[in-house]
């Protein structure tokens, strides 16, 4: 395995025994068992560099928090708990821990511990040589610490994702994930992370042959990693260093690394490293003749090989793993079970309103016959079945041009799909990898058009229905647009779009949260698609008149005075592509106006082709 960086996820300063020494002292003076004694207790365990110690503090943590019903610092004793196992080489325990500290995060919704436990996962996995499913781990992880713009970890996992393609000898992926992990590292100027950078690309250097430069990168990391007394990553790299020297003949100082290599190994109870400098002397010696000492150390690698990866091990993580999806899924079945039953009581409760209503039309039906009116009430009748016959027309003749609508803009995606599945088998035949990716790609945005067309179908349809849950209350302005702007972050930066939000003040309205996130989600999603790259979008809160209102404005492509007239409605041309090629039929707006409507509100929109759109939606602050 090459440098894998130790992802220390709460923590930015890599260890440091002298500070852990110190804190130590610090700690036994304190008698109050409150957050900053914990905070301490937390700093102690994970600047420690011997892992017994390591495990000996992680545990108090964990015990202690538990008493007082601290699960943040519970969480976190797990997670280093899970580092100390990783280091003595126990790492289907290691696995335990981890997953315990990441069920106690995501039931109490810490998301960084929650990122950092992913990437500790895929520590294992790599460890365990299932690098495919460290990959997937890193991921992940990534993901969730750029929503938490957390550089180091980000820069770190972006590092260990590459060291997961050098074990798998796909060099230039590792390069890659190295050289973006570096950009990361020098911009915050964090040095443990530049030496691990330095290190593993003189590894991926080594592969390649290029022994000078590799050595030379590498001995630049070992400087940086001594001055901040961090030994095992140098034992890693002394084991590289002693492969270079043996492929260039040179076998004394080989023998000196490997050796210096393993005594740190011993030195700091990490069984990795013996092992693996165990078989790097083993090697050397047989190079050399010297049969016992290679048998001697062959032996001693055998022996720590089989306790860090027997198949036991193997099983009891993937074990542990089952487990742990298993009782996620029970919890959602229990979740839907309870929704499903609140589901039944509303439905007889309708039921028996539906009842009572009949009964109280037939009452008074009797009372009017009974008052001699029938010849009013049939010509009532008459009146209403021909209003009833005129709105069937008008709703029938706008279904058939609904459908017409969406059968025609669902048939491109479909079609895609079928032509991509004949290429697919051409593609896989020729080996033609980048043409398969390629495809991959299509087949991605032809879901995503066909996802978002289906998601804006049902809600429309449910709105249509009167079966869209309409609960007023007061709700936060700035709240759900911020949360909006976060969701459609990702989006934005895709089309290198400025996407913004302007919440001087936190404005409040009465209206139903769900279809007030859907307003702001469409409009947001209409403009960014709308909007040609390097464009801007904003969105903008204020209080006018007794409303709250909110303004999503664009420097996109603009609607026609033609489109304009027919906005919010199924009638005219609906179809119309985004600047990159986005599929749209303006049901997200069919949608917004719905939603307007049912929150007793009013949309005002402003536009000229080529300037940019404006759409303002005002909400009640009261509703009486």
């Amino acid at each position: 395995m090459a440098g894998s960086f130790l992802l220390l996820f709460f923590k930015a300063p890599c260890q440091n025994q002298r500070v852990a020494d110190s804190l130590t002292l610090v700690l036994k003076g304190i008698e109050v068992r409150d957050s900053s004694y914990f905070d301490l207790l937390e700093e102690v365990a994970y600047q420690q560099r011997n892992a017994a110690k390591k495990l000996y503090y992680s545990n108090l943590l964990i015990n202690q928090s538990h008493e007082l019903n601290e699960p943040l610092w519970e969480s976190r004793g797990y997670i280093l708990n899970g580092h100390a196992h990783r280091l003595l080489g126990d790492f289907d325990v290691a696995l335990q821990r981890y997953l315990k500290g990441l069920q106690i995060a995501e039931n109490m919704g810490f998301q960084n511990i929650i990122a950092g436990a992913y990437s500790s996962v895929g520590d294992l996995y790599s460890l365990s040589q299932r690098h495919d499913e460290s990959i997937v781990q890193y991921r992940m992880a990534f993901e969730m610490f750029k929503e938490l713009d957390d550089s180091v970890n980000m820069g770190s996992t972006l590092l260990n994702t590459g060291d997961e393609f050098l074990n798998i000898k796909n060099y230039d992926s590792a390069l890659v994930f190295f050289q973006r992990s570096k950009l990361i590292f020098n911009r915050i100027d964090y040095p443990m992370g530049t030496a691990f950078n330095l290190g593993n690309i003189g590894l991926v250097l080594a592969e390649l042959g290029q022994y000078v430069r590799a050595e030379e990168n590498i001995n630049q990391a070992i400087t940086i990693l001594e001055e901040l007394g961090d030994r095992y990553p140098i034992a890693v790299y002394q084991t590289s260093l002693a492969e270079i020297y043996a492929e260039r003949g040179e076998y004394h100082r080989a023998v000196k690394y490997a050796k210096s290599s393993l005594n740190i190994g011993f030195e700091e109870g990490l069984k990795e490293q013996i092992r693996d400098a165990s078989l790097k002397l083993s090697e050397l010696y047989k190079s050399v003749g010297k049969s016992d000492e290679a048998y001697t150390y062959l032996k001693q690698y055998i022996t720590y090989r089989d306790s860090i990866n027997n198949e036991e091990t193997i099983r009891k993580m993937a074990d542990l793993r089952t487990e742990y999806e298993v009782n996620k899924k029970q919890i959602e079945v229990d979740l839907l079970s309870e929704q499903a039953k609140l589901n039944r009581i509303v439905a007889w409760s309708a039921v028996f309103i539906i009842a009572l209503l009949l009964v109280l039309t037939i009452a008074l039906l009797k009372i009017y016959r009974i008052k001699d009116r029938a010849v009013r009430i049939v010509r009532q009748r008459r009146r209403v079945i021909a209003a009833q016959r005129n709105k069937l027309d008008e709703v029938n003749k706008t279904k058939d041009r609904f459908f017409s609508i969406v059968s025609h803009d669902i048939r491109g995606p479909i079609s895609n799909f079928q032509g991509i599945s004949g290429l697919i088998n051409v593609l896989a035949d020729s080996k033609d990898v980048d043409g398969l990716k390629q495809l991959g790609s299509m087949m991605e945005a032809s879901a995503k058009e066909v996802s978002e067309l289906l998601d804006n179908l049902l809600e429309w349809a449910l709105s249509q229905e009167g079966r869209i849950p309409y609960d007023p209350q007061t709700i936060s302005l700035r709240e759900i647009s911020q949360s909006n702007l976060n969701i459609m972050l990702n989006m934005a930066i895709a089309k290198n779009i400025d996407l913004v939000g302007q919440l001087p003040e936190d404005v409040t309205i009465k209206a139903d949260k769900n279809s007030v996130s859907t307003i702001i989600r469409n409009l947001l999603s209409n403009a960014i698609k709308f909007t040609p790259e390097a464009g801007n979008v904003t969105l903008n809160i204020a209080e006018e008149d007794g409303f709250g209102v909110i303004e999503i404005k664009d420097t996109g492509i603009g609607i026609s005075q033609e489109k304009l007239e027919n906005l919010f409605s199924l009638k005219g041309t609906r179809s119309q592509w985004g600047t990159k090629g986005e599929k749209g039929i303006g049901l997200g707006l069919l949608l917004v106006h719905e939603f307007v409507e049912l929150n007793k509100g009013r949309i005002e929109v402003q536009s000229k082709e080529g300037e940019g759109t404006s759409f303002k939606v005002f909400l009640p602050s009261n509703i009486t």
